[in-house]
């Protein structure tokens, strides 16, 4: 009962959200949220470069997933505006410290923890089953993943390579790994989308951002709702 008068309460937030958007963005956002995905959550270990994290969200938000697990610790995940393209006003960047309780924090929400390294027999990607909630951990642009994290996670994926370069820039790698997840994904028969409080979770997000002023909107309509959770 308790998670049924959330919903009804957000989705009085999200009707009153509405009226401030044009037909064809409401559309698009009924259309996205539909198709969005954590079942693949990328993770990026201490990432510096902000062409790089720019990249990485926007290949994210191309295929369909809309969350991104930031792992801080000497460098700010700051994407660069022009070179994002607006995807991060879709992908919610989540910026927590780099360190095991935050592994452990995602294993609690349901993950498995994938690092994306060829260390420890790891399973190329052609070959990689993706059958349960996965977090994809990606190392720092020069280090890959660190040697305290690597050791955390459950396994341990590879991209193959063909020539004498031995790595993928780490935001090359991300979509790759992204798309070709995302096409596992699509023929597995597995019911990887969001369920239907996450999509409308999706869609006020989306609606504040994609309103002039939207979070002055929002706080608005909380202060004459007392009840909106």
């Amino acid at each position: 009962m308790q998670k049924d008068s959330r919903m009804e309460e957000r989705q009085k937030l999200y009707d009153y959200l509405k009226s401030f958007l044009t037909e064809e963005r409401l559309a698009k956002i009924e259309q996205y949220a539909t198709q969005s995905s954590d079942f693949v959550l990328p993770v990026m270990e201490d990432i510096y470069q902000f062409r790089n994290a720019a990249a990485i969200v926007r290949s994210v938000e191309a295929c369909g997933f809309h969350r991104i697990v930031a792992m801080q610790d000497r460098n700010n995940f700051k994407p660069e505006y022009k070179v994002a393209r607006g995807a991060d006003t879709w992908v919610q960047v989540d910026r927590v410290e780099r360190n095991i309780e935050t592994l452990q924090n995602l294993r609690a929400e349901g993950y498995r923890i994938v690092a994306v390294s060829p260390e420890k027999n790891a399973t190329a990607l052609p070959d990689f089953e993706i059958n349960a909630p996965t977090a994809l951990l990606f190392g720092t642009e020069w280090q890959g993943v660190s040697d305290e994290i690597l050791d955390a996670c459950d396994e341990t994926l590879m991209i193959p390579m063909y020539g004498f370069t031995k790595s993928f820039n780490v935001s090359v790698a991300a979509g790759i790994c992204m798309y070709e997840l995302k096409q596992k994904l699509l023929r597995s028969g597995i019911d990887y989308l969001s369920d239907d409080e996450k999509q409308l979770e999706l869609k006020i997000r989306w609606a504040v951002n994609s309103i002039r002023s939207g979070d002055e909107v929002l706080s608005h309509y909380l202060a004459n709702r007392s009840t909106v959770h």
